[in-house]
Protein backbone atom coordinates (compact mmCIF):
# COMPACT_ATOMS: atom_id res chain seq x y z
CA UNK A 1 0.00 0.00 0.00
CA UNK A 2 2.76 2.41 0.87
CA UNK A 3 4.59 1.75 -2.38
CA UNK A 4 1.51 2.45 -4.50
CA UNK A 5 0.76 5.58 -2.50
CA UNK A 6 4.22 6.94 -3.15
CA UNK A 7 3.88 6.28 -6.86
CA UNK A 8 0.48 7.90 -6.90
CA UNK A 9 1.73 11.07 -5.19
CA UNK A 10 4.71 11.41 -7.50
CA UNK A 11 2.64 13.00 -10.26
CA UNK A 12 3.10 12.61 -14.03
CA UNK A 13 6.81 13.47 -13.83
CA UNK A 14 7.62 11.38 -10.77
CA UNK A 15 8.90 8.42 -12.82
CA UNK A 16 10.87 10.44 -15.40
CA UNK A 17 14.41 9.16 -15.93
CA UNK A 18 17.28 10.97 -17.62
CA UNK A 19 17.06 8.79 -20.75
CA UNK A 20 13.34 8.01 -20.73
CA UNK A 21 11.00 8.57 -23.66
CA UNK A 22 9.26 11.32 -21.69
CA UNK A 23 12.57 13.14 -21.37
CA UNK A 24 13.33 12.75 -25.07
CA UNK A 25 9.90 14.05 -26.13
CA UNK A 26 10.16 16.92 -23.68
CA UNK A 27 13.62 17.76 -25.03
CA UNK A 28 12.22 17.65 -28.59
CA UNK A 29 9.55 20.22 -27.71
CA UNK A 30 12.04 22.49 -25.91
CA UNK A 31 14.56 22.34 -28.78
CA UNK A 32 11.82 23.03 -31.35
CA UNK A 33 10.61 26.07 -29.40
CA UNK A 34 14.19 27.24 -28.91
CA UNK A 35 14.95 26.96 -32.66
CA UNK A 36 11.76 28.76 -33.63
CA UNK A 37 12.36 31.54 -31.07
CA UNK A 38 15.97 31.93 -32.17
CA UNK A 39 15.00 32.20 -35.85
CA UNK A 40 12.31 34.76 -35.04
CA UNK A 41 14.86 36.87 -33.16
CA UNK A 42 17.22 36.63 -36.11
CA UNK A 43 14.40 37.64 -38.44
CA UNK A 44 13.58 40.69 -36.35
CA UNK A 45 17.20 41.85 -36.22
CA UNK A 46 18.03 41.14 -39.88
CA UNK A 47 14.61 42.07 -41.29
CA UNK A 48 14.34 38.65 -42.95
CA UNK A 49 10.90 37.79 -44.29
CA UNK A 50 8.81 35.75 -41.87
CA UNK A 51 7.96 33.12 -44.47
CA UNK A 52 11.62 32.14 -44.83
CA UNK A 53 11.97 31.88 -41.08
CA UNK A 54 8.85 29.69 -40.92
CA UNK A 55 10.17 27.35 -43.61
CA UNK A 56 13.57 27.03 -41.93
CA UNK A 57 11.90 26.43 -38.57
CA UNK A 58 9.67 23.71 -39.97
CA UNK A 59 12.57 21.97 -41.74
CA UNK A 60 14.74 22.00 -38.59
CA UNK A 61 11.87 20.73 -36.44
CA UNK A 62 11.04 17.96 -38.92
CA UNK A 63 14.67 16.81 -39.05
CA UNK A 64 14.91 16.64 -35.27
CA UNK A 65 11.53 14.89 -35.05
CA UNK A 66 12.60 12.36 -37.69
CA UNK A 67 15.77 11.58 -35.74
CA UNK A 68 13.86 11.07 -32.48
CA UNK A 69 11.11 9.05 -34.20
CA UNK A 70 13.66 6.76 -35.80
CA UNK A 71 15.33 6.12 -32.44
CA UNK A 72 11.90 5.13 -31.06
CA UNK A 73 10.49 3.07 -33.95
CA UNK A 74 13.66 1.14 -34.79
CA UNK A 75 13.61 -0.96 -31.58
CA UNK A 76 9.85 -1.43 -31.98
CA UNK A 77 10.45 -2.96 -35.42
CA UNK A 78 13.03 -5.29 -33.89
CA UNK A 79 10.62 -6.26 -31.11
CA UNK A 80 7.90 -6.93 -33.67
CA UNK A 81 10.24 -9.22 -35.63
CA UNK A 82 11.28 -11.13 -32.52
CA UNK A 83 7.65 -11.41 -31.34
CA UNK A 84 6.66 -12.88 -34.70
CA UNK A 85 9.49 -15.41 -34.44
CA UNK A 86 8.36 -16.40 -30.95
CA UNK A 87 4.77 -16.80 -32.15
CA UNK A 88 6.05 -19.25 -34.78
CA UNK A 89 7.91 -21.33 -32.20
CA UNK A 90 11.41 -19.87 -32.53
CA UNK A 91 12.39 -19.09 -28.94
CA UNK A 92 16.07 -18.44 -29.67
CA UNK A 93 15.66 -14.85 -30.89
CA UNK A 94 16.28 -12.03 -28.44
CA UNK A 95 15.85 -8.24 -28.49
CA UNK A 96 18.74 -5.87 -27.87
CA UNK A 97 18.15 -4.46 -24.38
CA UNK A 98 21.00 -1.97 -24.19
CA UNK A 99 18.68 1.05 -24.12
CA UNK A 100 18.12 2.87 -20.83
CA UNK A 101 14.51 3.95 -21.36
CA UNK A 102 11.06 2.36 -21.34
CA UNK A 103 11.80 0.53 -24.59
CA UNK A 104 14.82 -1.04 -22.91
CA UNK A 105 12.56 -2.23 -20.08
CA UNK A 106 10.13 -3.63 -22.65
CA UNK A 107 12.99 -5.41 -24.43
CA UNK A 108 14.08 -7.02 -21.15
CA UNK A 109 10.50 -8.14 -20.52
CA UNK A 110 10.26 -9.69 -24.00
CA UNK A 111 13.58 -11.47 -23.50
CA UNK A 112 12.40 -12.77 -20.13
CA UNK A 113 9.17 -14.00 -21.74
CA UNK A 114 11.20 -15.73 -24.47
CA UNK A 115 13.36 -17.39 -21.79
CA UNK A 116 10.27 -18.65 -19.98
CA UNK A 117 8.66 -19.92 -23.19
CA UNK A 118 11.90 -21.61 -24.21
CA UNK A 119 12.12 -23.30 -20.80
CA UNK A 120 8.50 -24.45 -20.99
CA UNK A 121 9.03 -25.79 -24.51
CA UNK A 122 12.12 -27.67 -23.33
CA UNK A 123 10.18 -29.09 -20.37
CA UNK A 124 7.37 -30.19 -22.68
CA UNK A 125 9.84 -32.04 -24.90
CA UNK A 126 11.52 -33.55 -21.85
CA UNK A 127 8.13 -34.67 -20.55
CA UNK A 128 7.36 -36.47 -23.81
CA UNK A 129 10.82 -38.07 -23.85
CA UNK A 130 10.66 -39.08 -20.17
CA UNK A 131 7.15 -40.48 -20.33
CA UNK A 132 7.93 -42.35 -23.55
CA UNK A 133 11.03 -43.86 -21.98
CA UNK A 134 9.31 -44.72 -18.70
CA UNK A 135 6.32 -46.33 -20.44
CA UNK A 136 8.36 -48.27 -22.95
CA UNK A 137 10.29 -50.37 -20.41
CA UNK A 138 7.40 -51.84 -18.36
CA UNK A 139 5.21 -52.24 -21.45
CA UNK A 140 7.96 -54.15 -23.27
CA UNK A 141 8.58 -56.35 -20.22
CA UNK A 142 4.85 -57.01 -19.74
CA UNK A 143 4.46 -57.83 -23.43
CA UNK A 144 7.39 -60.27 -23.29
CA UNK A 145 5.89 -62.07 -20.29
CA UNK A 146 2.48 -62.36 -21.91
CA UNK A 147 3.92 -63.45 -25.27
CA UNK A 148 5.86 -66.21 -23.52
CA UNK A 149 2.67 -67.39 -21.82
CA UNK A 150 0.67 -67.30 -25.06
CA UNK A 151 3.40 -69.08 -27.05
CA UNK A 152 3.74 -71.75 -24.40
CA UNK A 153 7.33 -70.84 -23.56
CA UNK A 154 6.35 -70.05 -19.96
CA UNK A 155 3.52 -71.41 -17.89
CA UNK A 156 0.97 -69.08 -16.33
CA UNK A 157 2.21 -69.97 -12.87
CA UNK A 158 2.19 -67.60 -9.86
CA UNK A 159 5.83 -66.61 -10.42
CA UNK A 160 5.16 -65.53 -14.01
CA UNK A 161 2.03 -63.68 -12.99
CA UNK A 162 3.96 -61.90 -10.21
CA UNK A 163 6.44 -60.69 -12.83
CA UNK A 164 3.59 -59.36 -14.94
CA UNK A 165 2.02 -57.76 -11.86
CA UNK A 166 5.24 -55.91 -11.07
CA UNK A 167 5.20 -54.36 -14.54
CA UNK A 168 1.60 -53.21 -14.15
CA UNK A 169 2.52 -51.73 -10.76
CA UNK A 170 5.31 -49.78 -12.43
CA UNK A 171 2.81 -48.41 -14.92
CA UNK A 172 0.46 -47.52 -12.08
CA UNK A 173 3.18 -45.63 -10.23
CA UNK A 174 4.04 -43.67 -13.36
CA UNK A 175 0.38 -42.78 -13.92
CA UNK A 176 0.11 -41.60 -10.31
CA UNK A 177 3.18 -39.40 -10.82
CA UNK A 178 1.70 -37.89 -13.96
CA UNK A 179 -1.61 -37.28 -12.17
CA UNK A 180 0.27 -35.48 -9.39
CA UNK A 181 1.97 -33.37 -12.04
CA UNK A 182 -1.40 -32.53 -13.60
CA UNK A 183 -2.79 -31.53 -10.20
CA UNK A 184 0.31 -29.42 -9.64
CA UNK A 185 -0.33 -27.49 -12.86
CA UNK A 186 -4.07 -27.07 -12.37
CA UNK A 187 -4.02 -26.35 -8.65
CA UNK A 188 -7.11 -28.51 -8.04
CA UNK A 189 -5.91 -30.34 -4.92
CA UNK A 190 -7.64 -29.14 -1.74
CA UNK A 191 -5.89 -29.38 1.60
CA UNK A 192 -7.51 -31.49 4.32
CA UNK A 193 -5.60 -30.34 7.37
CA UNK A 194 -5.94 -32.10 10.70
CA UNK A 195 -3.97 -32.63 13.87
CA UNK A 196 -1.91 -35.84 14.02
CA UNK A 197 0.86 -37.39 16.08
CA UNK A 198 4.16 -37.18 14.26
CA UNK A 199 5.98 -40.27 15.59
CA UNK A 200 3.42 -42.96 14.61
CA UNK A 201 2.69 -41.16 11.35
CA UNK A 202 6.32 -40.94 10.18
CA UNK A 203 7.01 -44.43 11.49
CA UNK A 204 4.27 -45.69 9.19
CA UNK A 205 5.74 -43.81 6.22
CA UNK A 206 9.18 -45.34 6.79
CA UNK A 207 7.72 -48.81 7.30
CA UNK A 208 5.78 -48.49 4.08
CA UNK A 209 8.92 -47.39 2.21
CA UNK A 210 10.75 -50.48 3.46
CA UNK A 211 7.88 -52.79 2.58
CA UNK A 212 7.49 -51.39 -0.94
CA UNK A 213 11.23 -51.67 -1.62
CA UNK A 214 11.25 -55.28 -0.43
CA UNK A 215 8.13 -56.16 -2.42
CA UNK A 216 9.70 -54.90 -5.63
CA UNK A 217 12.38 -57.50 -5.20
CA UNK A 218 15.24 -55.69 -6.90
CA UNK A 219 13.24 -54.83 -10.02
CA UNK A 220 14.21 -51.36 -11.26
CA UNK A 221 11.12 -49.21 -11.07
CA UNK A 222 11.93 -46.61 -13.70
CA UNK A 223 9.08 -44.48 -12.42
CA UNK A 224 10.78 -42.94 -9.45
CA UNK A 225 10.51 -45.64 -6.78
CA UNK A 226 13.70 -47.13 -5.37
CA UNK A 227 14.31 -50.84 -4.85
CA UNK A 228 17.17 -50.54 -2.35
CA UNK A 229 16.95 -52.85 0.65
CA UNK A 230 20.49 -52.27 1.90
CA UNK A 231 19.88 -48.71 3.17
CA UNK A 232 18.81 -48.28 6.78
CA UNK A 233 16.02 -45.81 7.52
CA UNK A 234 16.22 -44.08 10.92
CA UNK A 235 13.54 -41.93 12.55
CA UNK A 236 14.33 -39.21 15.09
CA UNK A 237 11.32 -37.39 16.58
CA UNK A 238 11.71 -35.06 19.55
CA UNK A 239 9.75 -34.77 21.73
CA UNK A 240 8.12 -38.20 21.21
CA UNK A 241 4.64 -36.77 21.79
CA UNK A 242 5.14 -34.15 19.03
CA UNK A 243 2.00 -33.24 17.07
CA UNK A 244 1.45 -31.24 13.89
CA UNK A 245 -1.42 -29.70 11.95
CA UNK A 246 -1.29 -30.41 8.20
CA UNK A 247 -2.72 -32.57 5.42
CA UNK A 248 -1.32 -36.07 6.14
CA UNK A 249 -1.76 -37.26 2.55
CA UNK A 250 0.23 -34.36 1.11
CA UNK A 251 2.92 -34.67 3.81
CA UNK A 252 3.15 -38.36 2.95
CA UNK A 253 4.06 -37.31 -0.60
CA UNK A 254 6.75 -34.98 0.74
CA UNK A 255 8.39 -37.46 3.10
CA UNK A 256 8.09 -40.43 0.72
CA UNK A 257 9.68 -38.54 -2.16
CA UNK A 258 12.47 -37.18 0.03
CA UNK A 259 13.21 -40.65 1.40
CA UNK A 260 13.12 -42.12 -2.09
CA UNK A 261 15.60 -39.52 -3.34
CA UNK A 262 17.88 -39.97 -0.33
CA UNK A 263 17.90 -43.78 -0.60
CA UNK A 264 18.72 -43.70 -4.30
CA UNK A 265 21.82 -41.59 -3.69
CA UNK A 266 22.99 -43.38 -0.55
CA UNK A 267 26.14 -45.51 -0.60
CA UNK A 268 25.81 -49.28 -0.12
CA UNK A 269 24.53 -50.02 3.41
CA UNK A 270 24.13 -46.30 4.01
CA UNK A 271 21.80 -44.57 6.44
CA UNK A 272 18.93 -42.15 5.83
CA UNK A 273 17.67 -40.17 8.82
CA UNK A 274 14.30 -38.45 9.08
CA UNK A 275 14.23 -35.82 11.84
CA UNK A 276 11.14 -34.08 13.18
CA UNK A 277 11.13 -31.16 15.59
CA UNK A 278 8.60 -28.64 16.86
CA UNK A 279 8.43 -25.46 14.81
CA UNK A 280 8.21 -21.86 15.98
CA UNK A 281 4.40 -21.62 15.73
CA UNK A 282 1.65 -23.73 17.35
CA UNK A 283 1.36 -27.18 15.72
CA UNK A 284 4.09 -26.25 13.25
CA UNK A 285 6.66 -28.81 12.18
CA UNK A 286 10.32 -28.79 11.12
CA UNK A 287 11.43 -31.84 9.13
CA UNK A 288 14.87 -32.88 7.93
CA UNK A 289 15.93 -35.76 5.67
CA UNK A 290 19.65 -36.54 5.69
CA UNK A 291 21.61 -39.11 3.70
CA UNK A 292 25.24 -40.15 3.44
CA UNK A 293 25.58 -39.82 -0.32
CA UNK A 294 27.79 -37.48 -2.36
CA UNK A 295 25.60 -34.46 -1.60
CA UNK A 296 24.46 -31.70 -3.94
CA UNK A 297 26.83 -28.98 -5.18
CA UNK A 298 25.77 -25.58 -3.87
CA UNK A 299 25.54 -24.29 -7.44
CA UNK A 300 22.73 -26.82 -8.00
CA UNK A 301 20.69 -26.02 -4.89
CA UNK A 302 18.33 -23.67 -6.72
CA UNK A 303 17.58 -26.31 -9.39
CA UNK A 304 17.01 -29.31 -7.13
CA UNK A 305 13.23 -28.94 -7.04
CA UNK A 306 12.76 -28.19 -10.74
CA UNK A 307 10.87 -30.71 -12.81
CA UNK A 308 12.92 -33.37 -14.59
CA UNK A 309 16.04 -32.26 -12.77
CA UNK A 310 18.04 -35.36 -11.84
CA UNK A 311 20.78 -33.47 -10.02
CA UNK A 312 24.46 -33.04 -10.74
CA UNK A 313 25.43 -36.51 -9.48
CA UNK A 314 26.46 -38.69 -12.46
CA UNK A 315 24.55 -41.76 -11.24
CA UNK A 316 22.77 -42.98 -8.13
CA UNK A 317 24.59 -45.37 -5.86
CA UNK A 318 24.07 -48.99 -5.04
CA UNK A 319 22.05 -51.80 -6.62
CA UNK A 320 18.48 -51.03 -7.53
CA UNK A 321 19.02 -47.29 -7.89
CA UNK A 322 17.79 -45.40 -10.90
CA UNK A 323 17.38 -41.84 -12.01
CA UNK A 324 13.58 -41.81 -11.86
CA UNK A 325 11.53 -39.24 -13.72
CA UNK A 326 12.98 -36.19 -11.97
CA UNK A 327 9.51 -35.26 -10.68
CA UNK A 328 9.64 -36.47 -7.07
CA UNK A 329 11.27 -33.40 -5.53
CA UNK A 330 9.12 -31.08 -7.69
CA UNK A 331 6.02 -32.77 -6.28
CA UNK A 332 7.44 -32.47 -2.75
CA UNK A 333 7.93 -28.72 -3.23
CA UNK A 334 4.41 -28.41 -4.60
CA UNK A 335 2.91 -30.14 -1.55
CA UNK A 336 4.94 -27.93 0.83
CA UNK A 337 3.92 -24.80 -1.08
CA UNK A 338 0.26 -25.80 -0.74
CA UNK A 339 0.72 -25.59 3.04
CA UNK A 340 2.49 -22.23 2.80
CA UNK A 341 5.70 -23.84 4.08
CA UNK A 342 9.31 -23.85 2.90
CA UNK A 343 11.59 -26.55 1.51
CA UNK A 344 15.25 -26.29 0.57
CA UNK A 345 18.72 -27.77 0.69
CA UNK A 346 20.77 -26.91 3.79
CA UNK A 347 24.44 -27.05 4.67
CA UNK A 348 25.66 -30.50 5.68
CA UNK A 349 29.05 -31.89 6.59
CA UNK A 350 28.21 -35.15 4.82
CA UNK A 351 25.68 -36.12 2.20
CA UNK A 352 22.55 -34.15 1.43
CA UNK A 353 20.32 -32.41 3.98
CA UNK A 354 16.88 -31.17 2.98
CA UNK A 355 14.81 -29.08 5.37
CA UNK A 356 11.04 -28.67 5.39
CA UNK A 357 9.09 -26.25 7.58
CA UNK A 358 5.31 -26.37 7.86
CA UNK A 359 3.41 -23.42 9.39
CA UNK A 360 0.95 -25.45 11.46
CA UNK A 361 -2.31 -23.84 12.55
CA UNK A 362 -3.42 -20.97 10.30
CA UNK A 363 -3.10 -17.59 11.97
CA UNK A 364 -6.34 -15.97 13.05
CA UNK A 365 -7.24 -12.65 11.35
CA UNK A 366 -6.54 -9.69 13.58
Amino acid sequence: MSGSGERGNAGPWGSVRPFSIKTKLGTLVVVSVFITTGLLMIAVRTETELRFITVFSMIATLLITQFVAHSLTSPLDEMNTVARSISHGDYTRRVSDSRRDELGDLAQTINLMADELEAQDRQRKELVANVSHELRTPIAALRAVLENVVDGVSAADPETMRTALKQTERLGRLVETLLDLSRLDNGVVPLRRRRFEVWPYLSGVLKEANMVASARGGLASGSGGHTRTDVHLHLDVSPPELTAHADPERIHQVVANLIDNAVKHSPPHGRVTVKARRGDLPESLALEVLDEGPGIPQSEWHRVFERFNRGGVPAPHGPGSDGGTGLGLAIARWAVDLHGGRIGVAESQRGCRIQVTLPGLPSLPS
